[in-house]
Order: structure tokens, then sequence, then C-alpha cells
């Protein structure tokens, strides 16, 4: 069962591009407090910057969770956007690489999904966006 670290969990809120900057600076100390190889680091970063981006570009905002997380004897990042925009009608069609509803290159979702250990998306027309994705240490 994955459980929270506590201590380690920060909520902020996503509104500006600034922050989304935020957001991938918080995104990365953590992931250093965690000790993430350098590599693990980046990808963890570039997930968070994309989905960050996209909470703000698709829905006008929202929130961001990022918290150190435990199963067992594992030990991971896990980062959450919310938000309360159009929701997605077709995620099938969203996860697919080069495709975009606001005209970018189609690889923030499905580039996001290939850089994390685990990825999910709840979505539906009128109720908004939850993307959830988890790092975990080698």
């Amino acid at each position: 069962m994955i459980r929270p670290i506590t201590e380690t969990t920060d909520h902020l809120s996503i509104a500006s591009n600034d922050d989304v900057v935020i957001v991938r600076q918080k995104v990365r100390a953590m992931a250093i407090e965690l000790g993430l190889s350098l590599v693990d680091q980046t990808k963890v970063v570039t997930a968070a910057s994309e989905l960050a981006r996209n909470t703000l570009v698709h829905a006008g905002g929202g929130k961001a969770t990022i918290e150190i997380v435990e199963n067992g004897m594992r030990r991971g990042l896990r980062l959450a956007f919310h938000d309360e925009g159009p929701g997605i009608s077709d995620i099938q069609l969203a996860l697919s690489d080069g495709w975009s509803s606001a005209g970018g290159l189609g690889l923030g979702l499905s580039g996001s999904r290939r850089l994390v250990d685990e990825f999910e998306l709840d979505s539906e027309p009128g109720r908004g966006t939850v993307v959830t994705v988890t790092k975990w240490t080698r």
C-alpha cells in the first residue's frame, strides 16, 4: 500500500507561468531530498513541468500536490495535478503522441507517461481532470 510521508507533502496553486516554475523547482528539490538519480530527477521534473503547464493551458489553472511516498521498502515521489477545467472527452486520443487540443506538439500527456513509473489519468467532460504520477527510487 502506498503511504504518504506527511511531513514531506506540498500543495501548490497553479494559476500563472510563475507557478509552473515554482512547481518545477519544488519537484526538483524533493527529488534531490528523496535521493533520485540525476536522470530520474530530470525525468520527474520534465513530467511535472508538462503536467503543470497542461493544467494552466487547458484548464485555466488548478492545484498540484507533491509528496514523498513509500510502498514497503520503496520510496518515491508522487505528483497529482487537479483541475476543474472542461475535462477530456477521449482519454485514449489525448494520450496519443502528436494529438493536441491546443495546437502544441501533443507530447505533454504521452511524454509524461513515458517519463514516470506510474501514471493515472481520471477525467470526463465537465468534471475536470486529475493526473497522478509516481517516480520510484531505484
